[in-house]
């Protein structure tokens, strides 16, 4: 991804509430490291879009909020691959 990174904040904020995407998604997305989409998100953007940080901002934290069931789940059908690779 080849932009300025105002350009790139914006686009990934973009990205994120339209998809309702957390950090790891958006950067696998575009092909960018987590750190670059956390600190285009969190610092960048609200210095050139508040309106559009605000809105990113509370469904990052949904995501952060959600994290633990996720990786509950991630665990969960984990084992059942692993317990079924055993059965049959």
């Amino acid at each position: 991804m080849k932009v300025q990174p105002n350009d790139r904040a914006i686009i990934l904020g973009e990205y994120i509430l339209e998809h309702k995407s957390t950090v790891r998604a958006t950067a696998k997305q575009f092909g960018i490291s987590k750190s670059t989409v956390h600190k285009d998100v969190s610092e960048r953007l609200p210095k050139i879009q508040p309106q559009l940080y605000t809105l990113v901002k509370e469904i990052l934290e949904q995501n952060k909020q959600e994290r633990h069931i996720r990786g509950g789940l991630a665990t969960k059908k984990k084992y059942e691959k692993l317990s079924k690779k055993y059965r049959g």
